[in-house]
């Protein structure tokens, strides 16, 4: 009888072939991690904007240019050098932004030293710097959220504390009110004192220290009128009309009572787009402070609802971003660019409604502006770099949580079983 060969059952090719390892998850692309959500809301607050500043002023741009969209050309301009912008800052460590925090609170408070000394006179205020293309104003109050985020973000600040907390943040406010009111720039100051306040409340302080700041601020006012009569006579003046204006509309200041105007005209559904007729009469400055107006006679209430709705939106998603920031410096600084932008908006229309005394603020996103749509676009830009850190450390999160890919696991597994051999003499014939 011939010797007995014995052959395996089962033959596996790849018996010998060293495992493959563990195919990681691959890494999600910029685009991925860049939030759809925001980039919409602020995308279809631009286009409103363009849109709208086509309406404002394609009459007076055929007048000046002699061709009816330059002005609307400017501004798409500055919509897209905003874009670049936005897009930068989206790509930048956020860690970056707050190891300059520091040196970018200096440079806005360098620039406002310049442009009170050195800066372009208009309609007798000095705001701006480089023939009017840059108002340091703005950037301010970006650079304000940027530096009291990582200061009061930082593990060894004590908010509560009266002189590592209460005294400091008072310090830092009152100086950048002070070098806007010299300016003077109203708006800006109180930009910088209600979202300064609500971000410093945010990081922990109570409502005592809040309450103590407010009758500090109360009394710096109180004994600034008289420097504000001096430098800014227009500002003071406009108080006793607004103050009228609560009881009888028709007191109210010329800018306040135009705006209602075109508010009563457009009714529900508005006049229709570019049929606007106060922009072309007494309302001051449509493309800018009044554009929210003309929103309202040309869109109508419905209209001029959905450009709030927009920004409703764009604050429940920035505090979204908020609430799942990693740290508390970029919890704190979500929070703060959301609320600055949302104040902002907010003090425009309530300007145009007559809740509050007129002031000189833009429409985020809306209005014709360079510097401060610029500024805007760099903070939206830094909510971007914010929720693609959330992204990436969630991402991260999964990774370590199943480290080892399914598909890889149950290869090996199937590897294993094909490589067992039988030896059983039945299962194979005997060979003559």
């Amino acid at each position: 009888m011939s010797e007995r060969t014995i052959t395996p059952q089962f033959v596996d090719e790849e018996a010998n072939v060293p495992p493959r390892p563990a195919v990681e998850r691959p890494s999600m692309t910029f685009f991925n991690t860049l939030d759809k959500p925001l980039l919409f809301l602020t995308g279809l607050l631009l286009s409103i904007g363009v849109m709208m500043v086509f309406s404002t002023t394609f009459d007076w741009s055929l007048q000046d240019y002699g061709n009816e969209t330059t002005i609307m050309m400017m501004h798409v301009q500055n919509v897209l050098i905003g874009v670049v912008v936005m897009m930068i800052f989206s790509w930048l460590d956020i860690r970056i932004i707050r190891r300059f925090a520091p040196l970018i609170m200096l440079s806005a408070l360098s620039f406002l030293i310049a442009v009170w000394l050195f800066g372009d006179d208009t309609f007798g205020a000095r705001r701006a710097l480089i023939r009017g293309r840059f108002q340091p104003g703005e950037f301010s109050e970006l650079a304000v959220i940027i530096y009291l985020s990582a200061w009061l973000g930082a593990k060894n600040t004590n908010v509560k504390s009266f002189t590592q907390g209460l005294i400091p943040f008072t310090v830092i406010i009152l100086v950048v009110i002070g070098l806007a009111l010299l300016q003077p720039d109203l708006s800006v100051a109180v930009t910088v004192l209600l979202t300064g306040s609500i971000l410093f409340f945010l990081a922990g302080a109570d409502t005592r220290q809040i309450g103590i700041i407010l009758v500090i601020l109360a009394l710096t006012g109180l004994a600034a009128i008289p420097i504000l009569e001096e430098i800014a006579p227009y500002a003071i003046n406009r108080i006793d009309p607004w103050l009228a204006s609560l009881t009888d509309l028709t007191q109210a200041h010329a800018h306040t009572k135009q705006a209602a105007i075109a508010f009563s005209y457009g009714g529900w559904t508005g006049v229709g787009l570019g049929e606007s007729q106060a922009k072309f009469r007494a309302l001051p400055a449509p493309h800018t402070d009044s554009i929210f107006a003309v929103i309202g006679e040309e869109l109508g209430v419905i209209g001029a609802c959905m450009v709030i709705l927009l920004y409703v939106g764009l604050f429940w998603r920035g505090i979204g971003i908020s609430r799942q920031s990693i740290s508390p410096f970029t919890m704190l600084l979500s929070a703060g660019l959301t609320i600055w932008i949302v104040v902002k908006a907010t003090l425009n229309i309530a300007v145009m409604t007559s809740l509050i005394p007129p002031a000189g603020l833009p429409l985020p996103f809306i209005s014709y502006g360079g510097s401060s749509l610029v500024v805007l676009m760099a903070g939206v830009g830094l909510l971007l770099s914010i929720q693609r850190q959330n992204i990436t450390h969630q991402n991260n999160l999964t990774e370590r949580r199943n480290p080892v890919a399914n598909y890889d696991r149950s290869r090996r597994n199937r590897r294993t079983r094909l490589s067992r051999v039988s030896h059983s003499p039945s299962d194979t014939p005997d060979q003559p």
